[in-house]
């Protein structure tokens, strides 16, 4: 079983309402290792090229205008099944749809301003991965309790 990569980005609701270590906690407590993290204020041109699929829908001037007001936390997490867990634990885009006990559905009550994005599948996190981060702020290492968050035989 491969280790996937996945792109997480905890928005600027995230950041302005001191959620950060709450959030990075239930990743690093489900066993996903970080193996990239930076605080960065996204650029406009950045951004638009991010969200390209929304381009003239009706929000996505206001997605933009929020995705830059404040800076957000962006990081790149690690583990089997990767981009399914995170996604999973995201919840649904909607925080009012999201099941309580996701990420969505313990901090969210709308739909753009939601807390996180989490790359929907793993060619998607690949390309969102280089679109923020360069290879060098890209770090490997064993993770200490891997062994114990994966059972022996699925390292095979």
């Amino acid at each position: 079983m491969a280790q996937e990569k996945t792109l997480v980005i905890l928005k600027p609701d995230t950041v302005n309402r001191g959620l950060v270590g709450a959030i990075i906690g239930r990743f690093e407590k489900k066993g996903l290792k970080i193996v990239a993290i930076k605080m960065e204020q996204l650029r406009e041109e950045l951004l638009k090229e991010h969200y390209g699929h929304h381009e003239g829908r009706p929000f996505f001037a206001e997605l933009i205008k929020f995705m830059s007001s404040i800076p957000s936390v962006l990081l790149v997490l690690e583990g089997h099944d990767a981009v399914a867990v995170v996604r999973k634990m995201c919840g649904a885009t909607s925080g009012r749809s999201a099941e309580v006990g996701t990420i969505r559905g313990d901090y969210s009550m709308s739909i753009q301003v939601n807390t996180i994005h989490a790359s929907e599948n793993v060619d998607e996190a690949a390309k969102e991965i280089k679109r923020f981060f360069a290879e060098s702020e890209i770090l490997g290492y064993k993770k200490m309790d891997f062994d114990w968050v994966y059972s022996f035989e699925e390292k095979k």
